[in-house]
């Protein structure tokens, strides 16, 4: 009996998501893709198969396998649970440098360090959040912002919080070294201030600015340790990573650790709509003051 040609034709294969030695079909990706949703809460839609493609191959490489379907089993097994923290480490952005968006430093010296250096002196605290720090640019212009306007910070009850879920970066951020074009962003009287030689054309936040700050590794759809409140929180770069139901739990989380007319600072492509703003009021571009209300 002879088969008609639809009848005869066999199933396609898979096509690659991305051309290159390791085979990365589309199972593969959507299995990564949620395997990062639910260990980070990060949204990964399809057109971001290269980039998976070209984070992971790292890692493929370094642990000898020849697929992706064979690192999916292994991500997928009870034994690859630090592969899957490798994982969201290589696939988490990592862009950062100090003052990036200068205005927001400015916005905070004036309206809440200067402000408060009286209060502080005579006892009030000042707490400051960097949540998704990276490599410690950012908090460390936090900690130099504070020190511009109270040298002698240390002296008192401030402290700024710097947490990431990628342990490599913290690592980076503790030793507080970086390069002359890592450091071009600081004004240079910052620089002369709170930076010494750390050799081979390096230089280290000197132990002011380090004084201030402390990193932990922490994932925000996780549990959270600390209570707060804090007088700021800098969350610049990080929730258009989320979906939407998780950027309004995790906006709501935060708004209940910000005191009563604290600040929210956020990145240049990100915006508060909706119900969100039950919880911040716009008070300067991407900079939002707490309200009073909370999310049902």
């Amino acid at each position: 009996m002879r088969h008609s040609a639809a009848t005869s034709v066999a199933s396609p294969k898979p096509q690659p998501l991305a051309a290159g030695e390791f085979g990365f079909e589309t199972g593969d990706f959507e299995f990564i893709a949620t395997a990062l949703y639910e260990d980070a809460g990060i949204h990964l839609p399809s057109t971001k198969a290269n980039l998976v493609y070209s984070r992971l191959a790292k890692r493929l490489r370094a642990l000898g396998l020849e697929s992706f379907s064979e690192y999916c089993a292994l991500i997928g097994s009870e034994s690859g649970s630090a592969e899957r923290a490798q994982m969201i480490s290589a696939l988490t952005t990592n862009v950062t440098r100090f003052f990036r968006e200068p205005h927001h430093f400015e916005h905070m010296r004036q309206e809440i360090v200067s402000p408060l250096v009286k209060d502080i002196r005579g006892g009030k605290r000042l707490r400051i959040w960097s949540a998704g720090c990276s490599s410690g640019q950012e908090p460390y212009s936090i900690a130099l912002t504070v020190l511009s306007s109270l040298p002698d910070a240390r002296s008192y009850d401030v402290r700024v919080l710097a947490t990431d879920i990628n342990p490599q970066v913290l690592e980076t951020a503790r030793r507080g070294v970086y390069s002359a074009e890592e450091i071009a962003g600081i004004p240079p009287e910052l620089r002369r201030s709170w930076l010494e030689s750390a050799g081979a054309g390096q230089s280290r936040l000197d132990e002011g600015p380090r004084g201030l700050v402390t990193f932990r590794q922490l994932n925000l759809i996780s549990a959270w340790p600390m209570r707060g409140p804090f007088d700021a929180v800098f969350c610049r770069n990080v929730v258009i990573y989320f979906d939407e139901k998780t950027q309004m739990r995790l906006l709501n989380r935060i708004s209940s650790l910000i005191r009563p007319g604290g600040y929210l600072y956020l990145g240049h492509s990100e915006r508060l709509i909706g119900p969100a703003e039950v919880l911040f009021k716009l008070d300067g571009t991407t900079v939002y003051r707490k309200r009073g209300g909370a999310l049902t």
